[in-house]
């Protein structure tokens, strides 16, 4: 769990309730900045229910829920350099040794096409 979930999940009253108007008030926290809220309308009813589903399956509120979906869509996962290349030899020693011409490599996408 990390630092932000586990800090939301400790500050009491965090879960959300869905107002008449379909208003969802979102506590979105940045690591290293000031609490933000965020105000979300006109939420379509199956997102919400979703939400709110994935929300009970996680056990966390729907505040928590929604920051994790967020930081899971926005925030990308940090690759070193290294690890990076690391991946690309792997995958290419994986590779035949074999030099593709364009009309092999041309038939390949073709096949299973009309």
């Amino acid at each position: 769990m990390c630092r932000l979930t586990r800090f939301l999940s400790s500050v009491a009253g965090n879960t959300l309730t869905k107002p008449q108007e379909d208003t969802i008030m979102v506590a979105f926290w940045l690591e290293y900045a000031m609490p933000t809220t965020l105000t979300l309308k006109n939420i379509p009813d199956e997102v919400y229910e979703r939400l709110k589903l994935s929300a009970e399956i996680h056990r966390r509120s729907l505040n928590s829920e929604a920051i994790v979906c967020l930081e899971t869509v926005l925030l990308p996962t940090k690759i070193a350099p290294g690890e990076r290349v690391s991946r690309a030899r792997e995958l290419r020693a994986k590779l035949s040794h074999k030099k593709f011409r364009a009309r092999d490599i041309d038939a390949l996408k073709r096949q299973g096409r009309p």
